[in-house]
């Protein structure tokens, strides 16, 4: 995985945490409506009677309020189109969406291990074996496999006991340096621990030597007497 993909992925989800707020739609309304009526004469009309000089003011107020939340618009993260099927890459894309802001992005990573084959292949292909197996041997896994079976993987032009010698002197080129180191510290622990207790089971059969020669001695003294 590039950590640089995963770092933008990061710094995207942080901004989007600080900036991307939920966005809230608000709508007021406000009706005022109002008539004023006046009535100089005498007037009567059914139960409702106006006397000379009256006046009649009617007043309506509506007011109402709404808050409207809508969906965000959907991330469409980029799609990655590899061509052609003889090509060793992938691609990973990612999108996120809030109510105030929206990113995606997209990366492509190489398959080293398909390359390897693929050239492997390739190589063998044109009959130069040698070359399509020191390829493989970049692999760590083959590497390591090469040594267990007592087949050294070639370096500089040399193979066999050969390899072997200049890969003993220049270990750290190595592509399992690290797991080689690691074993061999494992190993020195594990010798030390063997020959402590080599070391103490001789001073065990020691001690019980001499103590039977102490004892045949003493019997020895005690028949002479």
């Amino acid at each position: 995985m590039d950590y640089r993909f995963t770092a933008l992925l990061i710094l995207m989800l942080t901004m989007l945490a600080l900036f991307g707020g939920p966005t809230h739609s608000a709508e007021s309304q406000t009706n005022i409506s109002g008539s004023n009526t006046s009535i100089e004469g005498g007037y009567t009309g059914g139960a409702t009677t106006y006397a000379s000089g009256s006046s009649s003011n009617t007043t309506s107020t509506t007011s109402s309020t709404s808050n409207v939340r809508s969906a965000p618009p959907t991330a469409s993260a980029p799609s990655y189109n590899s061509m052609t099927q003889d090509v060793c890459s992938t691609g990973a894309s990612l999108g996120v969406q809030t109510f105030g802001i929206g990113i995606t992005g997209g990366k492509h990573f190489i398959d080293k291990n398909c390359e390897r084959l693929k050239l492997a292949r390739i190589l063998n292909d044109f009959g130069m074996r040698v070359a399509a197996v020191a390829i493989l041997c970049q692999d760590e896994r083959v590497f390591e496999s090469m040594i267990s079976a007592g087949t050294v993987c070639p370096i500089d032009g040399k193979i066999g006991k050969e390899a072997m010698a200049l890969w003993s002197r220049y270990g750290h080129e190595r592509p399992d340096y690290n797991v080689y180191m690691k074993r061999v510290k494992d190993r020195e622990k594990a010798d030390k621990k063997a020959e402590k207790e080599i070391k103490k089971q001789l001073e065990k059969e020691y001690k019980l030597k001499a103590k039977e020669e102490a004892k045949k001695i003493k019997i020895e003294k005690l028949n002479v007497r």
